[in-house]
């Protein structure tokens, strides 16, 4: 792959990429195809209509692949371990419990997604949204009601913390392409995310579980019979399960921000070490192991019943990694392929004010591949020079910045191993997914957009 370059323009790759989403709906919606089986065919086959050479596709196919598994398959296997520790032992379920005692039916949606805000702000996307979804589950059977009224909100919210705001690392990564003020960005980020959850995220999630009705099922945690369990664990318990990876990656990143600064010398083997102990995967299987003590062991599960059940928790996550690595397979090779740098280059130097040019270029980018963080980077790399050029303000530069953020989560669909993620840990099919996490991620970025063009103009 080094020594080819794409010869195709941006017509006929776009072309390409338009086919290839097309055939990919016609598989799964009309003809039920397996979505796992239809990813790595249409995968295989816009790799031969872009001209990747034969002898590199095989490589680029495992290769995208294996980099979606790289970063979701640990976090999924570890969060679906702990989700199953807390479900099983009745944490979940007391949880749910004093939540809507605490905050009222009415309200138990908006406030699984504040906790979901508050979550997001270390931890990445997928990661807290496997780690929240026993409590989306248990508060959704407590309450009978449609689970997109209490997932939606959360994943919303998980989308807007990883999207906008440092230290995640597309923000980071355009914050320095653009040279904008980390601080500036990081307060604007804040300030943005609760408005645009609140749109986007509760009342669209109200809205969609009002046309989308369907309850939980066995879901990815099982059903619990909760008459059988005998002395469930402390609500104080379950929090502060949940919390020690929050705590354990918020330490991680702190650290890795004070050595950047010069605070700490980060090459001291205390901080080194910390900073492993605060890296999502090790900082989720620290907190598997804690709940097998606090939630097994200590309540009387030894031995092969305590095997038992995490092995149980993994039999329902095969598909949903499978497929979320075949979706990143095809953004793999979408990107490959060069589908996402063309589109971008030709809008290079269209005459639009910067701010819209930069979201405009890494919307394409995002329809086109599908990774947020690609899109992101690739349109800060691409408009770079020409906000180093341009009179801009300091809060100027963050607009363009955020915009740019807004313009990567544009409407993830079919080509997002996030898409996949998403639908299938709430029971979605391809359609329903399109109609509600599609639209969901569409918002999302528009009244970004809207938001960060105001600040443009204002200041």
């Amino acid at each position: 792959m080094d020594q080819w370059s794409q010869t195709l323009s941006a017509g006929p790759l776009l072309g390409i990429a338009i086919a290839a989403i097309a055939l990919l709906l016609v598989l799964v919606i009309r003809f039920n195809m397996h979505a796992f089986l239809a990813l790595v065919l249409v995968s295989l086959a816009t790799a031969f209509a872009t001209g990747i050479p034969a002898g590199e596709i095989v490589d680029v196919l495992v290769g995208g692949f294996g980099e979606t598994l790289g970063s979701v398959a640990l976090l999924v296997g570890f969060g679906a371990m702990l989700g199953k520790l807390v479900e099983h032992s009745g944490g979940a379920h007391a949880l749910a419990e004093r939540m809507v005692a605490t905050f009222g039916e009415q309200r138990a949606p908006f406030a699984l997604g504040l906790a979901s805000l508050f979550m997001g702000f270390p931890i990445f996307f997928d990661a807290g949204l496997v780690v929240m979804l026993p409590i989306i589950f248990a508060v959704a059977r407590r309450l009978d009601g449609p689970v997109l009224l209490y997932g939606l909100p959360a994943a919303a919210a998980f989308s807007v913390m990883h999207v906008f705001v440092p230290p995640h690392p597309g923000p980071v990564t355009a914050i320095e392409l653009y040279g904008a003020n980390p601080g500036l960005v990081l307060l604007v980020g804040i300030v943005m995310a609760f408005p645009l959850w609140y749109f986007s995220g509760y009342l669209w999630g109200r809205f969609a579980a009002a046309r989308h009705p369907f309850g939980i099922g066995a879901g990815l945690f099982g059903q619990v019979d909760t008459d059988q369990i005998e002395n469930p664990p402390a609500v104080s318990t379950v929090i502060a399960l949940l919390l020690l990876p929050l705590v354990l990656i918020f330490m991680n990143t702190s650290l890795l921000f004070a050595a950047s600064v010069g605070m700490i010398d980060g090459e001291q083997g205390w901080v080194q070490l910390l900073v492993l102990f605060g890296n999502t995967p090790v900082a989720l299987l620290i907190s598997v192991l804690v709940a097998c003590y606090v939630l097994g062991w200590r309540r009387g599960e030894h031995g092969s019943a305590l095997e038992k059940i995490l092995d149980n928790s993994l039999g329902p996550i095969c598909s949903v990694v499978l497929i979320t690595g075949a979706g990143g397979m095809f953004g793999g090779v979408l990107e490959a392929s060069g589908i996402g740098d063309a589109l971008a280059g030709s809008l290079g130097d269209i005459g639009l004010p910067v701010i819209v040019a930069a979201y405009i270029v890494a919307v394409l980018v995002r329809l086109a591949q599908g990774s947020a963080t690609v899109a992101l980077v690739t349109a800060a790399g691409l408009m770079a020079p020409a906000v180093s050029a341009g009179d801009f303000s300091a809060m100027q530069v963050v607009a363009i910045t955020l915009a740019t953020a807004g313009g990567s989560v544009f409407a993830g669909h079919v080509n997002d191993s996030g898409f996949w993620l998403v639908g299938r840990l709430m029971g979605m099919d391809v359609k329903t997914t399109l109609k509600t996490w599609t639209v969901q991620q569409a918002l999302e970025s528009m009244l970004a957009f809207v938001f960060t063009y105001l600040l443009f103009v204002l200041f």
